[in-house]
């Protein structure tokens, strides 16, 4: 039964951004106990913090997810920050290599980069997160440094990695900078 109500949410995800649910499917169909974990990760992943500080979230999020993958799991990110009105040009900036000019989302990118490579720069962006947005933005922006990349490694570990692609925003096609 509860792999009836997680394959009626996945299909439900899937629909709404147009999503392939398929390494999703396999978990759920390997181990109900698997599949509701899985479905227990937005709890962690999705928690943005103040809303003032939405894009510093977004490109948080956008930052750790192109450093695990810059396929369908970077399109997500991008639909879900345009449902979120992110500006899609500080998206596109960030993709393309240039997150310095992408505004608050490009802080938000730059810290998760800086929080993965643990450099120098990460302690000056925890200081401008927390001077401009408050704590609540550091602890937003750091969950979603950590939580961006669970995505694209479980399908990489499960055999449903993807390779480099475009990524599409409001039907202007961006070419993702691939990750070094």
């Amino acid at each position: 039964m509860i792999r009836y109500f997680l394959k009626m949410g996945m299909r439900k995800f899937a629909k709404r951004y147009s999503y392939d649910t398929s390494y999703m499917s396999h978990v759920v169909e390997t181990s109900a106990e698997a599949g509701v974990r899985l479905s227990l990760l937005p709890l962690f992943t999705q928690f943005q913090g103040p809303k003032a500080a939405r894009n510093v979230w977004a490109g948080a999020m956008l930052g750790s997810t192109q450093e695990g993958d810059c396929g369908p799991c970077v399109q997500l990110i991008v639909d879900m920050a345009l449902e979120a009105a992110v500006p899609k040009d500080q998206l596109a900036l960030c993709l393309q290599g240039d997150a310095v000019a992408a505004g608050d989302v490009g802080l938000g990118f730059r810290f998760a980069q800086a929080a993965i490579a643990n450099v120098h720069e990460l302690e000056e962006l925890r200081a401008e997160i927390d001077r401009r947005f408050g704590p609540a933005a550091v602890t937003a922006a750091s969950f979603a440094a950590a939580s961006g990349r669970i995505y694209p490694v479980l399908k990489r570990g499960l055999g449903f990695g993807q390779t480099c692609s475009s990524v599409k925003a409001s039907h202007e096609t961006i070419q993702v900078l691939p990750r070094a």
